[in-house]
């Protein structure tokens, strides 16, 4: 792709300039002519990473649209003669296909799917759609993969139509026909629908009005080619993980493009990171005033909705009804975007000096160096299709996992990697598909203390439960699906990637900026994931071994510890040691964990829920047995009707938040003590016969109870001691 200078540009340059936004431009200045070069750089720099499709697969692209475009008015066609219409009315009722999202605005890249919207007129009900449109879809040769998500915030239907990947919404209007030149702008189509599709057509609204309001396609359309390429790389492409999606960059792109009119691609971008690397968050981004409406549906009004003002990034659509597009956006997420944004803002000062060049602004950041503390996130089932649902289930809540987390007193930062990654082989043993995140975690420092326990029982079990009620909530959960959480240091994240990762990563981070430009475009496009997946292909792999073995090799004593494993306790008087031992079952039956010792510096894994029956865990009560951050809690012997014996004396400071331990005195009719190495533990157990929440002291739970269908939910306490 060349990218030249046009030649009508001086009179480009004499007419008046339009006004768009809401505050008149920074600059009006024209192009010059190192802009083109820059540009033309920009465009060689982005075309290595599939960026641009050729004109053969735009071609194919079309071909399909138009193919879905006849199916639906054949299929509308039909309709109206089976419910007996007016012959005068069928042969005019119309329908058809928009596209909206990546496509409709010019940037999506090789292999990225098509979100379209099918507009059918009033004779047609959104249960026909899902029924006998999905048949006339299953009888279509070209088309594989269908499935239909009813229930979803925005209904839609997924398939595959001659190898190109299709969401497509539903959306009825209270009309006879659907004519071709329908414009979907007009805010009266609105009127009289029902919420499911005024948000089927929301999203071809707002594309729609984001390409009205830019001063020239062309310029925002590179212009968002490359910062979104850069988020992806970057790691900070995924609205459903807490980030900025699609639309969310393209109206920061086309806000600076409103503000710099006459800009070529390479100046916006740079100015992309000028203006938003120092936004004063959280004043929200507008591309223009909102409009004043009758037809009473909810706007973003912080003046109006309280809850509106509790949004972190507020970046505001165009169309009516005016929504916030970063409304999952957290403390934690903002704070890593934006200094993602304050990095290609340094970056892109050295590529317009001439310090540097382009494909360093696409450099991916070595997430696994960034951070020395981690959790990880395993979901796992039996089977492919139950994984694909699982982790679809899984990765959408994990947002609610860094909210809770980055409300703990003690964390200032929760950072989950977008990426997924399989289960490394050894640590798989009873499920086959395994799909693991990752959570950088900052801790606060603290500045008297020597020592701060830290619990993040509640805000770990907390998100566990919200996802087995959802899954139950839906009919979803099946036998097999499990959660597991692990707490683990930076240095031994090996034992949970898969192999060479770490290592491609380090070598990634070591490469010389100087390296001829072609060369570094060539060894990333053959060494990354695609982009267009937010999960990594190998998630699903199936593995025939049994389930997840907690860094089970740090020591060579440990299968030994595990034959007869010993539990630690420190006389807080003189500080001795009582041993007591436990018999454990063979380590095929039950949890590896790597030896506590005092010599011994490891990173301590837990379990959070769905671990196998028949195990005992060897723990340090009392010392600090790890340095710098340790694991505290205790662990009883787990039958297979989901006991827990948990210490409620060790119990860390309360978060802010954590439910009244009021609770528990109303619930002591569920408990029985007994005795355990000379101490009262407390016995939780789940009743499967009727809606149980566990008591506050123990393993506090959110306000709807956990599922109670037979399925087994093992929950444990999660206690760091924080060492300054």
């Amino acid at each position: 792709m060349v990218w030249g200078k046009p030649s009508n540009t001086s009179m480009l340059q004499n007419q008046p300039q339009r006004h768009y936004g809401i505050t008149s431009p920074i600059s009006l200045a024209p192009p010059k002519d190192i802009d083109y070069i820059h540009t033309q750089k920009l465009v060689e720099a982005m075309e290595s990473f599939g960026v641009f499709e050729d004109e053969e697969e735009l071609n194919h692209r079309l071909v399909v649209l138009c193919k879905l475009n006849n199916l639906v008015k054949e299929w509308i066609f039909e309709l109206g003669e089976s419910k007996n219409l007016p012959p005068s009315v069928v042969e005019n009722v119309g329908g058809r296909i928009f596209t909206f999202g990546s496509y409709r605005l010019g940037v999506h890249t090789k292999g990225a799917d098509i979100d379209a919207l099918c507009v059918a007129p009033r004779h047609v009900e959104r249960s026909d759609f899902f029924q006998s449109f999905i048949e006339k879809l299953k009888h279509q040769e070209e088309i594989k993969n269908l499935r239909a998500v009813e229930d979803a915030y925005v209904p839609v239907v997924k398939f595959e139509f001659d190898g190109i990947e299709i969401d497509l919404v539903f959306a009825r209007l209270p009309v006879q026909t659907v004519s071709d030149n329908l414009d979907l702008r007009d805010d009266s189509r609105l009127r009289s629908l029902d919420i499911r599709c005024i948000r089927s057509l929301n999203g071809c609204r707002v594309t729609d009005e984001i390409l009205h309001l830019v001063p020239n396609k062309e310029n925002f359309q590179l212009t968002l080619r490359a910062i979104k390429l850069w988020a992806k790389r970057r790691g900070i492409y995924s609205n459903m993980l807490g980030f900025l999606g699609g639309v969310s960059w393209a109206m920061l792109v086309a806000r600076t493009c409103q503000l710099h009119p006459n800009a070529l691609a390479s100046t916006l971008v740079h100015k992309f990171f000028l203006i938003f690397s120092k936004w004063e968050w959280p004043n929200p981004v507008l591309l223009k005033q909102p409009e004043e409406n009758n037809l009473n549906l909810p706007v973003w009004d912080p003046r109006v909705n309280p809850s509106d003002r509790y949004h972190v990034m507020p970046i505001i659509t165009p169309a009516y009804p005016q929504q916030n597009s970063t409304y999952n956006v957290s403390t934690s997420t903002r704070a890593v975007v934006v200094e993602e944004l304050k990095h290609g803002l340094a970056v892109t000062n050295e590529i317009l000096q001439g310090r540097s060049d382009w494909p360093k602004l696409f450099e991916q950041p070595n997430f696994f160096q960034k951070y020395k503390h981690y959790i990880v996130l395993t979901a796992s089932t039996y089977t492919e299709e139950h994984h694909l649902e699982w982790v679809g289930l899984v990765e959408s809540k994990i947002r609610v996992l860094v909210g809770n987390l980055e409300r703990n007193e003690f964390i200032n930062i929760a950072h989950v990697n977008p990426q997924s990654f399989p289960g490394n082989q050894e640590h798989c043993k009873q499920s086959r598909y395994v799909s693991m995140w990752f959570l950088g975690i900052i801790f606060r420092k603290l500045e008297s203390a020597e020592s701060t326990k830290i619990d993040l029982t509640y805000d770990i079990q907390s998100f566990t439960d919200a996802v087995y009620r959802q899954a139950n909530n839906i009919n979803m959960l099946k036998e097999g699906m499990k959660i597991e959480t692990a707490y683990v240091k930076r240095k031994h994240l090996h034992y949970f990637l898969p192999a060479g990762t770490l290592q491609k990563r380090k070598k990634q981070s070591m490469l010389n900026i100087s390296q001829n430009a072609s060369g570094l475009r060539c060894k990333r496009a053959s060494s990354n994931e695609s982009l267009n997946s937010s999960r990594d292909n190998h998630s699903r792999t199936p593995y025939n071994s049994s389930s997840l073995s907690m860094i089970s090799k740090l020591d060579t004593s440990t299968a030994e510890m595990e034959r007869n494993a010993t539990i630690w306790r420190t006389n807080g008087a003189n500080n001795r040691e009582k041993m007591t031992h436990v018999p454990v079952s063979p380590v095929s039956k039950g949890i590896s964990i790597p030896v506590i010792g005092s010599k011994m510096e490891a990173a301590v894994a837990i379990r959070t829920s769905g671990a196998p029956s028949d195990c005992t865990i060897p723990t340090v009560i009392g010392r600090n047995a790890i340095s710098q951050l340790t694991t505290c809690f205790v662990q009883g012997h787990h039958e297979l009707s989901g006991t827990q014996i948990t210490n409620s004396k060790s119990a860390a400071p309360k978060r802010p938040h954590s439910p009244a331990s009021k609770e528990c005195s109303k619930r002591s009719k569920d408990r029985e003590k007994v005795g355990f190495g000379g101490r009262n533990r407390l016995i939780s157990s789940i009743d499967t016969s009727r809606s149980q929440r566990l008591c506050s002291e123990e393993l506090p739970d959110s306000s709807s109870p956990v599922p109670t269908n037979g399925i087994r939910i093992i929950k444990r306490s999660i206690r760091l001691t924080l060492n300054q």
